[in-house]
């Protein structure tokens, strides 16, 4: 099995949208994890999820791997973005849904 840091950083690399959650888009087990799928799903957006709840190593892992202590997590082209604030925020000020179309579109050529 790979190292966890590992298999987080292939994962935000490897999806030009990818939310961390506590549950699914579908069936959330947190409102903050609820509340940002839900924006996400408002931009129309087609994202990558991993209920960090089914994968403890991912659980333990993943504040550690951006310093960002809390769930969920969204990242954009491999930038965290943040949590339920900023994504709620940024979805209110209609600046989420370009920054994921774009995201989308380009899906993320290799960088050098």
């Amino acid at each position: 099995m790979a190292d966890p840091l590992q298999r987080i950083k292939e994962q935000v690399e490897s999806n030009p949208v990818i939310l961390y959650m506590k549950g699914t888009p579908d069936f959330p087990q947190c409102g903050f994890s609820g509340r940002a799928a839900q924006a996400l799903k408002a931009c129309g957006a087609d994202f990558a999820y991993i209920n960090i709840l089914v994968d403890p190593e991912i659980f333990e892992y993943l504040p550690k791997f951006a310093d960002w202590p809390t769930f969920p997590q969204l990242y954009i082209n491999g930038e965290l973005i943040g949590g339920c604030d900023i994504t709620l925020e940024l979805h209110q000020k209609g600046e989420l849904q370009p920054m994921v179309q774009q995201a989308m579109a380009g899906k993320k050529t290799a960088e050098s």
